[in-house]
């Protein structure tokens, strides 16, 4: 930290400038005050020279965008953006936003004072950072936002400030013609090879910041400059000190293969099951780095602004958030390379030619059609062409983000239509995060690895041969780095194999591209469109060259003519494992008590309850429509007919209107079970069409008997009876009750249907239930009863084999039952209690509860197995790990409405596989949001399934996902 300068700016919108807190390449950060309210605020304020740059501009608001759809957890919340002030007349408009500061150290510097990090710090380190990048790989982006001088070090956890390349640049520079230079401190193996930026990426820098904080040396850095590329891709990392308890997890990131690497999820839960923030809770810094943070805390607060003169600069208009982008008219995309390949994205597109001192240059077009608006239903499948909504520089890989595998005669195309440069929702984060009704979307998103030159060579010719070495570029001169500017250099400045046309030329290297936020279109010129390009040429180790169609154009707002004329591109399946775009999300009101439970309507309605309250949420769009204070405790809600929802409270019956959630019938348990005062009525055991089954108990009083003349009279006894109930939820009437035994206190047992059956209904008692004397009858086994289904009468009790009372259990209409028996999955005949079959389980682990469909049974273990075996012969048809590290409970099993697809839900992921093969479709993990003071949220996740879509849901979020 220290002292203004004499050009720095003093005011920042309502923020008065107190002094410089860090200079990085691109943006220098500012500690100021609030003038209204006192708070202190930290301002990060572009360059000048670079907000100069149109395309500067754009990807600066786009990640000032990403850090208000990521705000909280480990990632200050953005301020008010306070008034939109008039463009100032001469120069561009400043470029800045507003975060809450919180005292903090880079952890570079951090590293510098106190020297290496020991375990327990590294884990909650890495397990703040992983819980980020899960928020954001959950939605199908790539942060691309790690350095030393990003990550920063406070005393209750670690927090991230750069949110895409440019807030993790390690130098910035403007060029002539509108361009800009970028040198990024972190390459992966990819990136050198030419292939897609991909969630592993960011792994793999994470593994690299791990690597640093526990030794204070960055991997792959040691020997000559020239050699940094090489070393990247074929080297091991030298890890010998490394604590030996993290080094296996930190070489798993550090993996060549992508594929090899660990998710962000595994990450988190591995260094810290309970979560960064509680693992932090007591403190985690040494003694040394906490002093050091507690002392910039007490030098910012006694910070006073320092007086302006005539000569000081005054008030900065308003910060980047506010902004619009400059108009950019765009121009049609390529028809991919070939026609097998999936295709490359409109915006990622090698121009024929390009400045003998650039990199090859890769068009950027904006999305076709607008973003749907927040009203708008979800559609069950995203059209063909469509952009997919883009909330960030760290946004979601486009369908049509492919590299090209061969180059192909160009056809020409017409123009593609304009954008009308609306700004809208970005439905894929927003509402989860709740940072407000209408933020600004990014355009198409584009994040990938274009192809080295010579792979995509002009129409009508032959592809280059690839050249021999040439000496390595000079790297990029950063702009004066403050003294933690991205913290130690990582890489050694060396330059990546160059193409045929050398270094500067237009073969130089793998090329990123990287999406651009939406910008306001001019009336459409048929005859020509400037485009705006943004590309990172990977010599000097991730030069980044941001650029126009016609490099001059951007700068000198000329239009230029299109270089060629291309196609549209086609689009292209999600990337393997990468969870689908959720058609919404929904986030339970933070002021209102947690879900008890939650139910699907007839496809129609989501309905939650809770302590306070049911409310219901529309299956198509993701909006709450109504909620109900008679709802309040209520069980999962039922079709009552094709026009009512059944709600069971804990003291009546209700029957709701799906539209408004007005009580349309109420049915009293005191009124409908008037000879049973006092009923409590137990969870639902069951339901089939309109017939629900349940428990319920009261307290009679029993009087002593009369006693023996000269004999004292007894004492009159509380004796509590329990009942097992059919009820028609459509006709609203008790079919049937029989009496059975009373559970453990307070009473009420707690059935479950096991299997409806068209004579008799088979139920289990959950063991919490089970009173001890019943415990000790059954010698430690469990018990199946049959009740008949038309007058309730009780047919049989059995027990099977060793099938104790906890044992998961299921069965099916044929007369089967399955159980586990031990670490076995065992079939018997019902009605006989005989052993058809047996599946051999995991060592040390047990199945939970099977799912039936049709002629399979899917399996689910502790182990993190889940599989499908046939209900005839329990011959093993597949079994597949959900890769989540450790065991727990079993998966809990959901099939989607065609059965094609099984979703298996735990306390850490949601996987999905294909039912037939057990295919891993996907896995979906959302550390979320929470306070790092609060609660750590540890609930588990469940699935329901509704038609196509697949609802997920963890603690108070939901997400609707698409599936076959």
């Amino acid at each position: 930290m220290e002292a203004l300068r004499q050009d720095d700016p003093r005011r920042f919108g309502r923020f008065t400038a107190l002094a410089r807190f860090h200079e990085g390449a691109s943006a220098v950060r500012y500690v100021a005050r609030d003038t209204a309210s006192g708070e202190v605020a930290l301002i990060t304020a572009a360059r000048p020279e670079l907000a100069a740059v149109p395309a500067f501009r754009r990807r600066f608001q786009a990640e000032a965008r990403t850090a208000e759809r990521l705000a909280g957890g480990w990632v200050a919340p953005p301020l008010d953006a306070g008034e939109e002030p008039a463009a100032p007349a001469d120069g561009p408009e400043p470029l800045w936003t507003a975060a809450g500061y919180v005292p903090a150290l880079p952890l570079a510097e951090a590293v510098g004072i106190a020297g290496p990090l020991d375990e327990r710090a590294l884990r909650i380190l890495g397990a703040g950072i992983a819980e980020i990048l899960s928020r954001v790989h959950a939605a199908g982006a790539v942060l691309q936002g790690l350095a030393p001088g990003t990550v920063l070090l406070a005393a209750d956890g670690p927090r991230l400030t750069a949110f895409g390349p440019l807030g993790a640049a390690a130098s910035a520079e403007a060029r002539p013609g509108g361009q800009l230079s970028v040198r990024l401190g972190y390459l992966t193996p990819e990136q050198i090879e030419g292939k897609e930026v991909s969630a592993a990426s960011d792994l793999f820098v994470l593994g690299l910041l791990l690597a640093y904080a526990a030794t204070g040396t960055t991997p792959f850095t040691e020997g000559p400059a020239e050699e940094a590329a090489r070393r990247i891709a074929g080297d091991e990392p030298e890890l010998d000190a490394v604590p030996e308890a993290l080094r296996e997890l930190i070489t798993n990131c550090l993996a060549k293969d992508p594929a090899a690497r660990p998710t962000a999820g595994t990450v988190a839960a591995e260094l810290a099951l309970e979560g960064a923030a509680g693992l932090a809770r007591g403190g985690w810094l040494p003694e040394r780095l906490a002093a050091a943070v507690a002392d910039q805390e007490a030098r910012v607060l006694a910070l006073e602004a320092p007086e302006e003169t005539p000569e000081t600069p005054g008030k900065v208009p308003a910060p980047a958030s506010a902004k619009a982008p400059e108009p950019v008219a765009d121009t049609a995309a390529p028809e991919p390379a070939d026609g097998a390949a999936a295709p490359e994205p409109e915006d990622a597109r090698p121009v024929d030619a390009a400045p003998a001192d650039a990199a090859a240059p890769v068009d950027a077009v904006p999305a076709d059609a607008p973003a749907a608006p927040l009203d708008a239903p979800a559609s069950p499948l995203e059209p063909a062409g469509a952009p997919a909504p883009a909330g960030s520089p760290a946004t979601a890989e486009p369908e049509d983000a492919r590299p090209v595998d061969a180059p192909a005669p160009r056809e020409p195309a017409a123009p593609a239509a304009e954008g009308d440069g609306d700004i809208r929702e970005d439905r894929g984060t927003t509402r989860f995060l709740n940072t407000g009704p209408r933020p600004p979307q990014n355009d198409r998103p584009t994040t990938q690895l274009s192809l080295p030159h010579e792979l995509v060579a002009p129409p009508g010719t032959a592809p280059a041969p690839v050249a021999q070495p040439i000496p390595p570029a000079a790297p990029v001169a950063p702009q004066q780095p403050g003294p933690t500017h991205g913290g130690p250099a990582p890489y050694p400045p060396a330059a990546l194999p160059a193409g045929p046309a050398g270094p500067a030329g237009s073969g130089g290297g793998p090329m990123v591209s990287l999406p651009l936020p939406p910008a306001p279109a001019p009336v459409p010129d048929p005859a020509a469109s400037r485009r705006s390009l943004l590309t990172i040429a990977a010599a000097a180790v991730g030069g980044l060259i941001v650029g126009g169609g016609s490099v001059a154009a951007l700068g000198s707002g000329d239009t230029a003519v299109a270089t060629d004329d291309k196609p549209a591109p086609k689009p292209r399946r999600p990337l393997p494992g990468q969870p689908p775009e959720p058609r919404w999300i929904y986030t339970h009101p933070a002021s209102e008590s947690s879900p008890l439970t939650t139910a699907v309507w007839r496809d129609k309605l989501l309905v939650v309850t809770s302590e306070s309250q049911a409310s219901a949420v529309d299956l198509r769009t993701g909006k709450r429509l109504w909620q109900r204070a008679d709802g309040a405790k209520g069980q999962a809600a039922l079709a009552a007919g094709a026009d009512l929802v059944f709600v069971a409270s804990p003291s009546e019956f209700l029957w709701l209107s799906p539209k408004n959630g007005k009580v349309v019938h109420r049915v009293r348990y005191t009124d409908a079970f008037g000879d049973l005062p006092g009923l409590a009525v137990g969870p639902l055991a069951g339901n089939s069409g309109p017939v629900i089954w349940f428990t319920g108990s009261h307290t009679v009083t029993v009087k002593a008997p009369k006693p023996k003349k000269g004999k004292k009279k007894g004492k009159d006894k509380e004796v509590v009876q329990a009942h097992f109930f059919a009820y028609d939820i459509v006709q609203r009437k008790e079919l049937w009750r029989t009496p059975v035994p009373a559970g453990r206190a307070p009473g009420t047992p707690v059935y479950r249907v096991v299997v409806d059956r068209s004579a008799d209904v088979l139920v289990r008692q959950e063991a919490v239930s089970l009173t001890a004397a019943e415990v000790k009858a059954a010698k430690g086994k469990g018990s199946i009863r049959s009740f008949d289904q038309k007058t309730g009468k009780l047919l049989w009790t059995k027990q099977y084999a060793a099938v104790s009372p906890e044992a998961a259990t299921g069965g099916d209409e044929d007369g089967a039952l399955y159980a586990a028996v031990g670490k076995d999955l065992q079939a018997f005949e019902t009605d006989t209690a005989k052993p058809l079959w047996r599946v051999e389980g995991s060592d040390g682990s047990v199945f939970g509860i099977p799912l039936v469909a049709g002629p399979l049974i899917h399996t689910t273990e502790r182990s993190q197995l889940v599989g499908a075996v046939e209900r005839e012969s329990g011959r093993l048809v597949w079994r597949r790990s959900t890769e989540v590290p450790g065991t727990g409970n079993a998966p809990s099993l959901t099939l989607s409405g065609s059965e094609k697809t099984l979703i298996a839900a735990d306390a850490v992921q949601v996987t999905a596989f294909s039912a037939a093969d057990g295919e891993r479709l996907w896995k979906f993990q959302d550390i979320g949001s929470a306070d790092p003071k609060g609660a750590t949220v540890s609930a588990s996740y469940r699935a329901l399934a509704a038609g196509e879509t697949v609802l997920v849901q963890r603690d108070r979020a939901f997400y609707a996902f698409p599936v076959a």
